[in-house]
């Protein structure tokens, strides 16, 4: 078996395309989607759109939570309020309650086992929060707040922007990066591929190009009101201030 795991669309329809593209040269036989899908991105309702013709299944992140209830205190500094409510206005405006309604129903966390002798524990940030973040070489958090399913063997999640792969007392924790969105100053759409075979499995992260500018462009002929600040994002890959 070979699954795909994505995360951290954030409304970057061409990153989405490219990845997908990528991956039906790859025969991927399922795909998993680990939250972020429209929030902060000028193609909001096309990333749905490609997302759920794509087969995926998917699960809900805190930027999908963000579009559904808004902000709560402490969730975003309070110096950045004002623009992140601008800009998820702008996003509301561009779906419709059908969209809403998708978002607020997606689950939380998926544990993945079919029969192959190996189980995945699926999550956007850690399997109670989705807001919460655990960076690759936070040994203790990575084990108290990520490893909480014994069962598992593998850990996967995105919501970092940073994509790597490390073992743990025989296990291994995978952070999938963002298609849309990398902070990791590597400008290529972020994807990981599991392969599950005769009890053993193997995990390869994957970047795609795609075309920044022709994104960078869309936010700007859109009217999105933080262009400057997301169009650095896009080209240099850097999280925003």
């Amino acid at each position: 078996m070979r699954f795909a795991f994505l995360s951290d669309i954030h409304g970057n329809a061409t990153a989405l395309e490219a990845v997908l593209n990528d991956l039906q040269t790859k025969q991927i036989d399922r795909i998993y989607i680990l939250g972020d899908l429209c929030f902060r991105g000028p193609e909001p309702k096309r990333v749905i759109e490609l997302v759920q013709s794509s087969g995926a299944q998917v699960i809900k992140g805190n930027a999908d939570e963000w579009l559904v209830r808004g902000f709560k205190d402490g969730e975003v500094p309070q110096e950045r309020l004002e623009m992140f409510q601008q800009e998820r206005e702008w996003a509301l405006g561009r779906l419709d309650q059908k969209d809403i309604d998708y978002l607020k129903n997606l689950p939380t966390e998926l544990v993945i086992d079919d029969g192959q002798d190996l189980i995945v524990h699926a999550f956007h940030a850690t399997p109670t929060s989705l807001f919460d973040t655990v960076a690759f070489d936070e040994t203790e958090k990575v084990e108290n707040e990520l490893m909480v399913r014994d069962e598992a063997d593998v850990y996967i999640y995105g919501h970092t922007h940073h994509p790597y792969v490390r073992s743990l007392h025989g296990k291994n924790i995978v952070n999938v990066g963002s298609v849309g969105m990398p902070f990791d100053g590597h400008p290529l759409a972020s994807y990981a591929i599991l392969d599950i075979e005769d009890g053993s499995h193997s995990i390869q992260l994957n970047r795609v190009p795609y075309n920044r500018e022709h994104v960078v462009e869309i936010y700007k002929q859109s009217g999105y009101p933080n262009i400057e600040e997301m169009g650095a994002v896009i080209y240099y890959a850097v999280r925003p201030k």
